[in-house]
């Protein structure tokens, strides 16, 4: 269950979580556009309307590489919470739409809602061919409607060589930071990687 990215270098891997303000969807997108930064977005069906409505900035990145698509349920329920056929009706439901809008193969990797796992959910997962689970080392805390200046204060905290680092597709108050942000990672010599960069590069 990565935390951080194995080995040493200078990596970043920038994930981010869920989909609830369409209006951040779009402007990380054209965030990503602009400065090249490499992002994986853990994605929740039930905002399909969000992404969908910005498929014509998201579209092209997704194809690119540039930004990864994975898994993060359908509905963000806790998968501790259900049984073995309710986690694999969360992953694959998830997994159908991702499909469907983005054309891509969102396994192996999914970040189980809250960060609440155990064995028995990780054994579903598997089962469903979800068999990369990922955690973060640091968060921007913006699952919640937090201002700007926190999110940068914590970025400073956690930006770091082969940290995995999450934000959330939610709220705009990173939208004001996204050049400071940036301008850290450019400071600190860090490269973005996706997930998929980083554990499955190109043979």
């Amino acid at each position: 269950m990565p935390t951080a990215l194995p080995g040493s270098g200078s990596f970043l891997a920038w994930t981010v979580d869920d989909g609830a303000d369409a209006q951040v969807i779009r402007q990380y997108g054209l965030f990503a556009q602009r400065t090249g930064i490499r992002l994986t977005f853990f994605v929740n069906g039930k905002f399909a309307a969000h992404f969908e409505q910005n498929l014509d900035v998201l579209g092209p990145l997704v194809e690119s590489g540039q930004l990864q698509i994975a898994n993060h349920t359908y509905s963000h329920t806790a998968l501790t919470s259900l049984s073995v056929q309710g986690v694999h009706d969360e992953l694959m439901s998830n997994d159908q739409w991702i499909r469907a809008a983005f054309g891509v193969q969102p396994a192996p990797y999914f970040r189980a809602p809250y960060g609440y796992y155990d064995q028995r959910v990780l054994d579903a997962a598997a089962g469903v061919g979800y068999s990369r689970a990922v955690q973060w080392y640091g968060s921007f805390a913006d699952s919640s409607n937090i201002p700007a200046g926190q999110i940068l204060d914590l970025a400073q905290q956690y930006v770091n060589a082969q940290g995995i680092v999450i934000g959330h597709l939610n709220y705009p108050g990173i939208i004001e930071v996204f050049d400071d942000v940036a301008a850290l990672i450019e400071q600190r010599g860090l490269e973005t990687v996706t997930l998929a960069d980083y554990f499955m590069p190109p043979a």
